[in-house]
């Protein structure tokens, strides 16, 4: 396990939202709910910001590049494409019940997305 995937914390290669990449656009993004699978079952979870390549089959979040897993994951959806580690990537729940057991506990949002993930949970 890397302790990139571990922490889930941003990396040099991170970029700032005001200076992401052309192929990053707002429009080909949504909140998602990210939570690192390497560990066992519970692993660390943020609520943040995921960008799509043009395709689609490609996703970007904080500095981490994700590719399907295509069903041939255990409790993961997704892999990292550059230490391997799994993760499952989904839509944020509008009860906050987005671990695999159940509740949010330990499950930190991003600040760059907190005001419209609180719009989210209201249903505005």
């Amino acid at each position: 396990m890397s302790s990139r995937s571990k922490d889930l914390m941003p990396s040099s290669r991170e970029w700032p939202p005001d200076q992401l990449p052309a192929e990053f656009r707002l429009s080909r993004s949504r909140i998602m709910y990210v939570e690192s699978k390497s560990g066992g079952l519970e692993g660390a979870a943020r609520i943040g910001r995921v960008y799509f390549s043009k395709t689609g089959k490609t996703l970007y979040y904080r500095g981490l590049r994700f590719q399907s897993l295509k069903g041939g994951g255990f409790k993961a959806n997704y892999f990292e494409t550059e230490s391997g580690d799994e993760y499952w990537i989904s839509g944020p729940r509008k009860d906050k019940d987005d671990r695999l057991y159940g509740g949010s506990r330990g499950v930190e949002v991003d600040a760059d997305v907190r005001a419209e993930y609180e719009s989210f949970l209201r249903g505005v």
